[in-house]
């Protein structure tokens, strides 16, 4: 199985008992599909003296980690996101699915320029969207005063009208 995880990758630790925590991948065996990371998984073993130079004792040392386990996180973003792939300049190239920005550190400048135009189209077509919403609410608020003030008429020449039949049968009833 293909691994989307390189030497040098930041990542997190999505399950187990180091979750939540980060570090910078420091070996990956893709033959057994585990990572080792930079302070996650510590284990302690007890180390005999092998001759008079070496210390014995309980050493602390970074054991690895199944790569099923952890999520790289992508440089530009900040985010854990899944890996995908996309040609760049005829080469295959690991990007961010959350960004799509390039994970691999040779072609982040371009992704980086890609990802402006993306973003700049995006605002464009937003303020686009802002003018026709304005433009849309004016006309509905003159339309709104044209009706309220109609409304309020209506009312006015209603209430002229029963005011005096209710009088009138209250002094019936009296």
């Amino acid at each position: 199985m293909k691994m989307t995880i390189k030497t040098g990758d930041n990542v997190l630790v999505i399950t187990g008992k180091d979750k939540g925590k980060q570090g910078k991948v420091l070996e990956v065996n893709r033959e057994t599909n585990r990572v080792t990371i930079d302070g996650v998984n510590v284990v302690k073993r007890h180390q005999k003296p092998r001759s008079q130079q070496d210390k014995g004792g309980v050493i602390s040392k970074v054991a690895p980690i199944d790569a099923s386990n952890v999520m790289v996180v992508c440089p530009s973003c900040g985010k854990p996101s899944r890996v995908g792939h996309k040609e760049i300049d005829g080469k295959k190239v690991r990007i961010c699915k959350k960004c799509g920005t390039s994970l691999d550190k040779e072609f982040v400048k371009a992704s980086k320029k890609e990802a402006k135009k993306a973003t700049e189209a995006k605002a464009t077509v937003k303020e686009e969207v802002k003018t026709e919403a304005k433009a849309t609410k004016t006309t509905k608020t003159v339309e709104k005063k044209t009706t309220s003030s109609t409304k309020t008429a209506e009312k006015a020449t209603s209430t002229a009208k029963t005011a005096p039949k209710k009088s009138t049968a209250k002094k019936s009833e009296a």
